[in-house]
């Protein structure tokens, strides 16, 4: 990111380059951005003087609220009360809720943290988390990120956050009731009741599938009654039986093994600490869940499983049926009366990804998918108005599949369940994320993060530095650095994307 530095991102480094005005800088590098667009003469364009637009980043005051707000947990010298954070960090994919808040997710939080854990109070329940990271300098310059100086501040993140984007002075809040862990999406559906559902998966080997349901229906009347509507609920954590079947098992202070005796006083135990009160409710340990999403138009719902090469033989169930999992797969639920606040459902799998040439592989594309249509790594999805799933990946790269990631559409039902077809290929080293429909299908927007790292895959590749990277797009001029950035696709001539 800086010249001159080289990587600033793996433990072996000393950070001796790394200066305050440098650490204050990636941190306004991290949360995210509120923006106007507006089509004007058939082209998308940021609107500059927009009264929405505003940053939200790693020091922008943001309130705890739900059952953790105020709880001892996660109080600190600069916050005694504990109801106010500064700050989120490493959001990942996230949803839009009906009555248009945008919801973004707080992933591998552990990074920011540095000291010594080992008399952390909390020791056992960081190490849950992997916390420190020490994958960051932030520490040397700011006290809230060193655990001897501030033991606390770690429960302060893994949050869904939720921010408003309609009212630019309100203040974005972390939504305790949701849980704690590394977010990756946080995406809703409507129960029967018209309750509202947020499925989310924690972004981690061996971590589990999540979904909120909220305690009271969505009001359509007014707005107003809805904002704090994620404030109360019931968060449960999936188990997949080798039927077919599976359950949602409630994380409910008091009840089951989520006790006291196990070392959870109250309900705001049970979210700091979801990690460990899965792990006790025997939740299905599954191959890296990121995006959960609902398909509107059937009803189903698609867990997207990056990878697990640690899976071993002996570790393998049916919802994750192979060892040394390196191209993950897509699992597809159904619950049961058609009801996403049912706690129960049955579950099949969509496609296993990698290579169907490669019998070794066991990928299980349809047979009409060509040699360009399969890909590996499944990280984000969007449902298009038709019900197709269209599919974000994260770690492809010429070394490891033949390809760059990209995003393919595939097919869920009929004759071409399980077809993939690959509609977009991103530029070196980066990583396709965000895939967003307008309601018409008629704009596909896209994210491509991080151009021009370098394909860690290749023994041979010259690492990515600031001077040097693998791609400079998309300006692909020598004074400029490669850029993340935002496309609209539309169709030539108008009409649906496909």
């Amino acid at each position: 990111m800086f010249p001159g530095l080289g990587r600033q991102d793996i433990k072996s480094v000393s950070f001796a380059g790394m200066t305050r005005e440098l650490v204050d800088i990636e941190m306004a590098a991290h949360g995210g951005s509120v923006l106007e667009i507006r089509k004007v003469a058939g082209k998308w364009r940021v609107v500059a003087d927009s009264k929405y637009a505003r940053r939200i980043t790693a020091d922008t005051p943001i309130d705890l609220s739900g059952p953790v707000a105020g709880h001892a947990r996660v109080r600190t010298k600069a916050d005694p009360d504990g109801r106010q954070v500064l700050g989120t960090v490493n959001n990942c994919a996230g949803g839009v809720t009906p009555w248009g808040t945008w919801l973004t997710c707080e992933e591998n939080f552990n990074n920011y943290f540095m000291g010594d854990v080992a008399s952390h109070p909390e020791a056992d329940k960081l190490k849950r988390y992997g916390v420190p990271g020490s994958a960051y300098a932030w520490a040397k310059f700011h006290e809230r990120f060193d655990l001897s100086k501030e033991p606390n501040e770690p429960n302060r993140f893994g949050w869904v956050v939720e921010i408003d984007p309609f009212t630019p002075g309100s203040t974005p809040r972390k939504r305790t009731a949701m849980g704690r862990f590394k977010h990756e999406g946080a995406a809703g559906i409507f129960a029967a009741d018209r309750r509202w559902v947020v499925y989310q998966g924690d972004d981690e080997r061996f971590d589990y599938v999540y979904k909120f349901v909220t305690a009271r229906p969505v009001d359509p009347e007014r707005r107003e009654a809805n904002l704090n509507l994620l404030d109360e609920g019931v968060l449960h954590v999936a188990k997949f039986a080798a039927d077919g079947t599976g359950i949602w098992m409630p994380l409910i202070h008091g009840e089951g093994p989520l006790t006291q005796a196990n070392g959870f006083a109250a309900q705001a135990d049970v979210l700091i600490d979801a990690r460990r009160a899965a792990d006790l409710l025997g939740a299905t340990k599954m191959d890296r869940p990121e995006d959960v999403e609902a398909n509107p138009k059937t009803g189903k719902v698609y867990v997207i499983l990056t990878s697990n090469g640690r899976r071993k033989a002996d570790q393998v169930d049916a919802a994750n049926p192979r060892a040394d999992n390196r191209f993950g797969h897509i699992v597809e639920l159904t619950p049961d009366g058609g009801d996403h606040a049912a706690t129960t459902f049955r579950w099949d799998i969509l496609v296993r990804c990698g290579d169907p040439a490669i019998a070794a592989v066991g990928a299980t594309f349809s047979s009409q998918t060509t040699k360009d249509g399969w890909f590996g790594m499944p990280d984000n999805l969007a449902v298009d108005g038709q019900g197709r799933i269209w599919i974000s990946t994260d770690g492809n790269s010429i070394a490891k599949t033949g390809r760059n990631d990209g995003i393919w559409a595939i097919e869920t039902e009929g004759a071409g369940r399980g077809t993939s077809k690959h509609f977009f290929r991103c530029p070196a080293g980066a990583e396709m994320c965000g895939p967003y429909f307008t309601p018409d299908d008629e704009t596909l927007f896209l994210a491509v993060q991080h151009p021009g790292e370098a394909d860690e895959e290749d023994a041979s590749a010259v690492p990515a530095t600031f001077e040097a990277p693998a791609t400079r797009w998309p300006d692909f001029q020598p004074s400029m650095p490669p850029r993340p950035s935002v496309l609209a696709i539309s169709r030539k001539g108008g009409g649906r994307i496909a």
